[in-house]
């Protein structure tokens, strides 16, 4: 029953065309409006409260708010809790993000976007000696593109994958050295980002990335 009535306070709100900072109804007129006990009205709203749906205010009740999509999930990522295949799953959609990235990338690159990869690339190519090193390296340089990409909501999920940084970093030492090896450094992507374009880096992206698709497959 609560899962039903939290389905229908959301219609409710669509409905009502409540928007982020709206006072909502009090529990009585909601549950009244919905033919529902207060009971289950309090408890579906205690749900919405901890997706970021709603918030009480001082002298205001309580208030729709916009939901923080990334909150909730940040919370429950842990390497540890989750299967392998569910890793595996957030592996993709990484893959799956990076290789979409390029038109943005290049839209708004700026010189100090550039000069931060420059840096880790130089560190790496002089630092970098084990597997785990180079990974290392990677999440960094990585985490510059998405920074780079100026969408806060996938910077953040790059964030969130730091959760799942120590399952990709057990799972590529087991496989071969050939298969770890890749054609396209991250050397190479900085000058297509410096001198090239969109497409170029796409399918040079597509190469950086071969061995977790190996991994995968």
């Amino acid at each position: 029953m609560t899962d039903l009535v939290e389905d229908k306070l959301r219609n409710y709100f669509i409905q009502k065309k409540f928007k982020a900072g709206d006072t909502i109804p009090k529990e009585v007129e909601l549950a009244a409006s919905l033919n529902v006990s207060r009971s289950i009205v309090r408890e579906a709203l205690s749900r919405l409260k901890m997706l970021g749906m709603i918030e009480s205010r001082k002298r205001r009740g309580m208030i729709l708010t916009e939901p923080d999509i990334w909150s909730g999930f940040t919370k429950i990522i842990d390497s540890k809790l989750l299967s392998e295949h569910s890793l595996k799953e957030l592996l993709e959609l990484r893959l799956v993000i990076e290789m979409g990235v390029s038109e943005l990338l290049f839209i708004r690159r700026n010189d100090a976007d550039l000069e931060a990869l420059e840096k880790v690339v130089v560190t790496e190519e002089k630092n970098a000696k084990t597997p785990a090193d180079h990974a290392r390296y990677d999440v960094e340089f990585h985490k510059i593109l998405y920074h780079m990409s100026g969408n806060e909501t996938l910077y953040r999920f790059q964030k969130m994958l730091g959760y799942v940084f120590n399952y990709i970093v057990g799972a590529m030492s087991t496989v071969n050295e050939k298969d770890r090896a890749v054609s396209v450094s991250h050397r190479d992507l900085l000058n297509i980002l410096k001198n090239g374009d969109p497409r170029a880096f796409q399918e040079a992206m597509h190469k950086h990335l071969e061995p977790y698709y190996r991994f995968l497959l």
